[in-house]
C-alpha cells in the first residue's frame, strides 16, 4: 500500500477536499469551502495548511464561532444535507462557543463537521493558554462538553487516529437517519505532527447516500391502516423535504383525498398553494390545519419527529391512530405508531399503487377550513393601528404598552400587515430564514409559497441568532435566489456579527429587523401565565414602569457597512423593500413593529409549559387550572 509523508494538518484538509456524495446517481462535492476563526490551537496546524497547501476548498473567515457553525448548518440545510461547510476553531472558548451550534444541528438532524483545537497531547505544556483543568480527570478539556450534543466525537491523540475518524465522521454525515454534528477534537501538537498516511485515504471518495427501503412488512402493514381510516391526514416534516418527496406527496395525496399540513422543518417541501396543502400545524399552526387534525382518525407523519409544538404537546390528535414513516427507527416509533422506517419518497411511491379504490370520506371539510383560514389571513393582512379603537392580537400586556412605544419610535406598524406586505413584494421564490421569537408563529401560518425549499426555518432548537448567520449560509449554497433573514430584536442583539462576514465575502442578503422593543415572544408567555413582565422588555431597568430604550439599529448595521433603512409606516416599508432588493449589498430594514400584534395561538395550539403549583393570584390558577384539564 503506497503512503505519504505528511502533516496532519495537511492529511485533514487534502481528506476534505476530496469528499463527494451520490443521491439518485447524482454526484456532488460534499466539502467546497471551510469556514474558520483563527486562534493560536489551530492557525500553525490546520491553518498551516489551508494557507500552504493545494487544494480547491474556499475558506471563509467567521467572525464568531456559533455563527459560522450556523451558516455552516443552514448551507447544509439549504442543499439538503448533501454539502456541508466544516467549522475550524481554537482550543477553549474558540470551540466552546460552537456547543450551541452543534446542539441546534444535531437537533435539526443536519450534518455539520466541527474541527476543534484541542490541548496538548503530549502534555508537556500544560496547562495552556484556555486550557480547563479537571483535577480528577486530567483528560478532560473544553471540547468533552460537545459529546452530549453531536452525533459523532473522537479526539486524535496520536496521527493514525486521524484516519478512521475522518471516515467514521463521513459515515455519520452522510447517513440520513443518523446525521447531526460531529467533532474532532485536534490536539494542536498533533496537528503539526508528520506521519506516512495511506495514499487512498486523500483520493477522491464517493459516499451513496441510500434511500432507505422498507420492508414489505412494514408496507403491508402502513397498507392497511390507512385502508381503516376515514379521516387521515397527512404531517409533513423535515425528512420530507430532505428526501424531496413534495411533488410525490402532493400527488399521492389527490389522488386519495388526503389532506397534509406541514411542520416548521417540512414547510415549502410542497407548493403552498396545493388544494389540500392546510398549512402550518400544532402550536404555531393556523386554524385549518388544527381543526382538520382534531378530526384525523389516523395522522400519518413523514419525516417528522413529532416535537411538541407539532402534537400540541400530545393532545391536538391524541385520539387518533399513528402511521410514522422515518429514516430513523428512534423517530418512527413515537406515539405508539405503525412504525415504517423508510426513506420519505420511496414510501410514498410504494404505498401509491397498492391503495387503488381507497379514498377519504372528506367532503366540505378541507374547503371549509380552507375559506374561514382565507378570511382570517384577509383580516391578519389588514389590522392597522387606530388610537381611538385598537385592541391587540396579545391581549396580555401592561395596559401602556402600546402607548409607550409609539412614544419611542413614533411607529405604528402592527406586525402582521407588515409580514403580509413583504410577502407581496419580495420574489416568490425568495428564500426566508428564521428561527425564534413570535416570528416563527408569524410564518408558519401566513407565510405562503410555491417555491420549493424557500422556507427555512430552525425551530428544533428555536437559537436566537441564527437568522443573519442562517441567511448567509443560505445565500451561499444558492446565490440565484433573494435570501431574507427574519429576525426579532432580541435575536439581532445576540448574534449579527457575521453581517461583517457578508460584506467581507460580498454576500448579499437582506435583514427584515422587526423590533418590538424586546423579547416579545417571551414576554407573552410571562403575561398570559399571570407573572408581571420583568426583564423580557428592552425599558430602562428592565421594568414595565419605564420608558423603552430607543435603539437605532440602522445606524449600527451601517457602521459594518450595510445599506440600512428604519421604517415606521407601510409605505416606508414597502420603498424599503424595493430599494434593498434593488441594491448590490447587504441591507438591513429596521421595521418598528408595535408589541403584542403578532399572530396568537388557534384552536388546537395548547402548549403544556412549567407552571407554578402555587399559584399567587387569579390569573396563575387560570392558566394551572387550563392546563389541567386540557391534560386530563
Amino acid at each position: 500500500m503506497k503512503k505519504i509523508k505528511i502533516s496532519v494538518g495537511e492529511a485533514v484538509v487534502r481528506f476534505l477536499d476530496n469528499q463527494y456524495v451520490v443521491f439518485d446517481d447524482k454526484k456532488t462535492k460534499f466539502i467546497e469551502g471551510i469556514f474558520t476563526l483563527f486562534g493560536h490551537g489551530c492557525v500553525l496546524g490546520v491553518g498551516e495548511a489551508l494557507a500552504m497547501t493545494e487544494h480547491s476548498l474556499e475558506v471563509y473567515q467567521g467572525k464568531n464561532e456559533q455563527g459560522m457553525a450556523h451558516v455552516a448548518t443552514s448551507y447544509a440545510k439549504q442543499n439538503n444535507r448533501r454539502k456541508i461547510l466544516p467549522c475550524l476553531s481554537s482550543i477553549g472558548p474558540g470551540s466552546a462557543n460552537m456547543v450551541t451550534s452543534a446542539a441546534t444541528a444535531t437537533v435539526n438532524n443536519i450534518p455539520l463537521l466541527l474541527l476543534l483545537g484541542d490541548t496538548y497531547a503530549s502534555r508537556h505544556p500544560d496547562p495552556v493558554l484556555q486550557q480547563v483543568e479537571q483535577s480528577h480527570d486530567l483528560t478532560i478539556t473544553t471540547n468533552d462538553s460537545f459529546k452530549p450534543v453531536v452525533k459523532f466525537f473522537d479526539r486524535i491523540y496520536r496521527p493514525e487516529m486521524l484516519e478512521p475518524a475522518l471516515l467514521n465522521a463521513m459515515r455519520v454525515l452522510t447517513d440520513p437517519s443518523s446525521t447531526g454534528a460531529v467533532a474532532i477534537a485536534l490536539p494542536q501538537d498533533v496537528q503539526g505532527e508528520t506521519y506516512e498516511f495511506p495514499e487512498r485515504l486523500f483520493k477522491p471518495c464517493y459516499h451513496n447516500i441510500i434511500r432507505q427501503e422498507p420492508s414489505s412488512i412494514e408496507i403491508q402493514s402502513a397498507v392497511e391502516v390507512i385502508k381503516a381510516s376515514k379521516y387521515p391526514l397527512i404531517i409533513v416534516g423535515g425528512g420530507a423535504r430532505y428526501s424531496e418527496a413534495g411533488e410525490a406527496i402532493a400527488s399521492f395525496s389527490s389522488k386519495y383525498n388526503i389532506p397534509f399540513a406541514e411542520t416548521q422543518a417540512g414547510k415549502s417541501t410542497a407548493k403552498g398553494s396545493h388544494e389540500l396543502n392546510l398549512g402550518g400545524i400544532g402550536v404555531t399552526g393556523n386554524s385549518m390545519a388544527n381543526v382538520i387534525a382534531q378530526k384525523a382518525d389516523l395522522i400519518i407523519g413523514i419525516g417528522t419527529r413529532f416535537s411538541d409544538f407539532t402534537t400540541s404537546s400530545k393532545t391536538l390528535f391524541n385520539n387518533a391512530k399513528v402511521l410514522t414513516v422515518n429514516v430513523s427507527l428512534f423517530h418512527a416509533s413515537k406515539l405508539y405508531s405503525t412504525c415504517v422506517v423508510s426513506d420519505a419518497k420511496r414510501f410514498v411511491c410504494l404505498v401509491d399503487p397498492l391503495l387503488e379504490g381507497y379514498t377519504t370520506a372528506y367532503t366540505k371539510e378541507i374547503a371549509n377550513a380552507k375559506s374561514k383560514w382565507a378570511t382570517e389571513m384577509s383580516r391578519l393582512s389588514n389590522i392597522t393601528y387606530n388610537k381611538s379603537n385598537f385592541s391587540t392580537e396579545v391581549s396580555a400586556k401592561t395596559c401602556t404598552v402600546i402607548d409607550d412605544f409609539i412614544k419611542t419610535t413614533s411607529s405604528s406598524i402592527t406586525q402582521t400587515a407588515a409580514i403580509a406586505l413583504i410577502r407581496n413584494n419580495i420574489p416568490h421564490d425568495a428564500v426566508i430564514v428564521g428561527a425564534s421569537g413570535s416570528l416563527p408563529g408569524c410564518l408558519q401560518r401566513m407565510w405562503t409559497t410555491d417555491a420549493i425549499n424557500s422556507y427555512n426555518m430552525e425551530y428544533g432548537y428555536s437559537c436566537m441568532g441564527y437568522e443573519i448567520a442562517g441567511a448567509i449560509g443560505s445565500k451561499i449554497a444558492d446565490n440565484t435566489k433573494e435570501v431574507f433573514a427574519m429576525a426579532g430584536d432580541g435575536s439581532y442583539l445576540m448574534l449579527h456579527s457575521e453581517l461583517v462576514t457578508a460584506i467581507q465575502e460580498n454576500i448579499k442578503i437582506i435583514v427584515l429587523l422587526f423590533d418590538n422593543g424586546g423579547f416579545g415572544c417571551i414576554n407573552n408567555l410571562q403575561m398570559s401565565k399571570g407573572i408581571p413582565s420583568l426583564a423580557t422588555e428592552f425599558r430602562k431597568y428592565a421594568k414595565a414602569t419605564t420608558e423603552f430604550i430607543p435603539i437605532d439599529y440602522a445606524a449600527n448595521a451601517r457602521s459594518y457597512g450595510c445599506i440600512a433603512y428604519t421604517v415606521r409606516t407601510l409605505n416606508e416599508l414597502k420603498d424599503a423593500l424595493k430599494k434593498a432588493q434593488e441594491n448590490a449589498k447587504t441591507t438591513l430594514i429596521d421595521i418598528k413593529v408595535l408589541p403584542k400584534t403578532m399572530t396568537d395561538g388557534y384552536v388546537g395550539g395548547f402548549w403544556e409549559t412549567g407552571l407554578t403549583k402555587a399559584p399567587r393570584n387569579p390569573e396563575q390558577k387560570k392558566a394551572l387550572d387550563y392546563q389541567t384539564e386540557i391534560l386530563k
